[in-house]
């Protein structure tokens, strides 16, 4: 099959149909090519029968009063909800509470600022902050694995701190869920796509971009048959990780002529390492436990586990927990297989919980490194790569345009907004460039 369009979108993740939306509602023809046999990207609702709160086993979180996200949600006719609960840590067999802590590691990476020369995170810590106690040591180095899905030692301190700065003052703490899960709304914001304009095509594995000023021609595979689509334009939604792939690499794209001008880009970047694993309970034992003191628990972290950090679906109160592994923890148990990995979660629960812990019911697991289409969930900057993420967004030759959380330098990268967000700004840069 060969086809011509206005432009191309590879991916119909968040960033894709953001860019599509905004493209065709200015005339343009566009066509989106996904891998995938779902919309959403690394956004993935499921449902199990008699939970009323969807299951995410990508993004799940609003950060705060985003724009990108909350104008979408309008659009819907969707509700967010505020995330309610406290936050607990255990720390020699005893829960203690998260908020305190958390507020003696702004406060000592305030006083201390970021470094003056870029270096790791795991150099700040024992330079810049080696007179601090060492429990606030820890725990800044767990926000970054896991919160960030960083590996310390190769996390960029200077960013990092940055991005911590402006989203503490951004959010105000303020977290949000949107009501139904991302997958509905991303269903919606594909649906809601002019199909006069806009081809979806899904199953459609995109292999070589080939590319001079002014045209571009896409040869992908849809049901094992080849297919060679044509473009003026393309937006490119990979993930970071697809991107970095090696150029013969059997799950890369291949680029021709290679993208020589975002190596430096590519280089200051990293994928975030992320196990996912939702875990559904005869009863939500943890809200009896303590004498009903954690009936309002809404983030457990169990120090030293393989699964360090679980959360809870408030403000519903259903018997599930979410379990999350990032950076070398993910690392650890990557590959691992979903029974190995519900057990290690299981048995991370016990830890914090003793008898009173409960085996699953049922359990989905998401290795986001072993995804195929993904290879990584989000994304930081490592050392030295300070305006990597303006460098990637940076289109070429007004042929290739890049957009995705990782190519969002306005505050938002790593999250839905940051792909919502940079979609957009890659179709408006068309739509400018077309005057």
């Amino acid at each position: 099959m060969s086809q011509d369009f206005d432009v191309i979108v590879i991916g119909a993740g968040a960033a894709g149909l953001a860019a599509a939306d905004v493209l065709s509602r200015a005339g343009r023809s566009v066509l989106v090519l996904e891998a995938r046999d779902r919309v959403g990207g690394r956004c993935w609702s499921l449902s199990e029968p008699g939970l009323p709160v969807p299951i995410e086993l990508g993004a799940e979180f609003i950060h705060g009063r985003s724009p990108a996200t909350f104008s979408l949600l309008e659009r819907a006719g969707a509700a967010a909800v505020d995330r309610t609960g406290e936050g607990w840590y255990i720390e020699r067999g005893k829960f203690k509470p998260m908020g305190e802590i958390f507020a003696g590691v702004r406060s000592a990476i305030r006083k201390a600022g970021p470094p003056r020369k870029d270096v790791s995170f795991e150099t700040y810590l024992r330079r810049d902050l080696r007179h601090v106690p060492e429990q606030l040591r820890s725990f800044a180095r767990r926000r970054v694995e896991g919160y960030e899905g960083a590996d310390p030692t190769r996390a960029s301190a200077k960013t990092m701190i940055e991005e911590w700065a402006s989203e503490d003052e951004a959010t105000g703490q303020s977290h949000y869920r949107p009501l139904g899960g991302y997958g509905p709304l991303l269903d919606w914001l594909a649906g809601s796509l002019d199909r006069d304009r806009v081809s979806l095509q899904l199953r459609t594995v995109v292999r070589a971009v080939h590319w001079r000023r002014g045209r571009v021609e896409i040869d992908a595979v849809a049901g094992g048959e080849p297919v060679r689509v044509r473009a003026r334009r393309a937006v490119i939604t990979l993930p970071l990780g697809i991107l970095q792939q090696p150029r013969n690499a059997p799950d890369g794209v291949r680029f021709s002529p290679p993208l020589n001008a975002k190596r430096a880009a590519l280089r200051g970047l990293a994928p975030s390492q992320v196990v996912k694993v939702a875990l559904c309970f005869r009863s939500a034992f943890w809200e009896k436990s303590g004498g009903g003191r954690y009936a309002d628990a809404a983030f457990l972290r169990v120090l030293g586990a393989p699964f360090p950090s679980f959360w809870t679906a408030l403000p519903v109160h259903v018997p599930l927990l979410i379990g999350w592994a990032g950076g070398p923890n993910a690392s650890r148990l990557t590959g691992a297989g979903a029974p190995e990995i519900i057990r290690r979660a299981e048995a991370s629960l016990k830890i914090a919980f003793g008898r009173r812990a409960q085996r699953s019911e049922a359990a989905y697991v998401h290795d986001w490194q072993r995804d195929p289409f993904a290879k990584g969930a989000y994304s930081y900057v490592t050392v030295g790569g300070a305006g990597a993420r303006k460098a990637l967004a940076e289109p070429l030759a007004g042929t290739l345009y890049f957009a995705g959380e990782a190519a969002d330098f306005e505050g938002e990268n790593g999250t839905v907004a940051g792909a919502l967000q940079s979609g957009r700004r890659a179709a408006l840069r068309i739509l400018e460039r077309d005057r």
